[in-house]
């Protein structure tokens, strides 16, 4: 499964954001996909898991949101009302799992970056 994500950006605190991440290759409408963050010297953190249930981190409960479209196997993040602690590398991956276990991630994108300035 190969992952591929895009969105981030450099925005103003308040403002919105949306992550792609589309997922190709053998079975790819199989899995679990989630969304992790790390930010510089930081732990990689999970942030949200989709399909068909979904799972936020409370941290970012009330303005994240994830969604799925099955039909193309692509995953978003809505993330709203950003706040410079949001700042990080974003990463999709991928899991036969429900979980927000990171190590239970077989597959991972190459990351997007989110610069939200104060």
């Amino acid at each position: 499964v190969q992952l591929q994500a895009s969105g981030g950006g450099l925005v103003q605190a308040g403002d919105s954001l949306r992550l792609s991440c589309a997922a190709s290759g053998r079975a790819a409408g199989t899995y679990h996909m989630a969304w992790f963050r790390q930010a510089p010297g930081k732990e990689r953190e999970f942030v949200a898991v989709g399909g068909p249930s979904t799972y936020i981190a409370h941290s970012v409960k009330g303005r994240f949101t994830i969604s799925t479209d099955n039909a193309k196997n692509v995953v978003f993040l809505q993330m709203n009302n950003l706040k410079p602690e949001d700042s990080a590398v974003y990463y999709c991956a991928a899991s036969l799992k429900f979980t927000t276990t990171r190590g239970e991630y077989d597959y991972w994108g190459q990351g997007t970056l989110v610069t939200v300035s104060s």
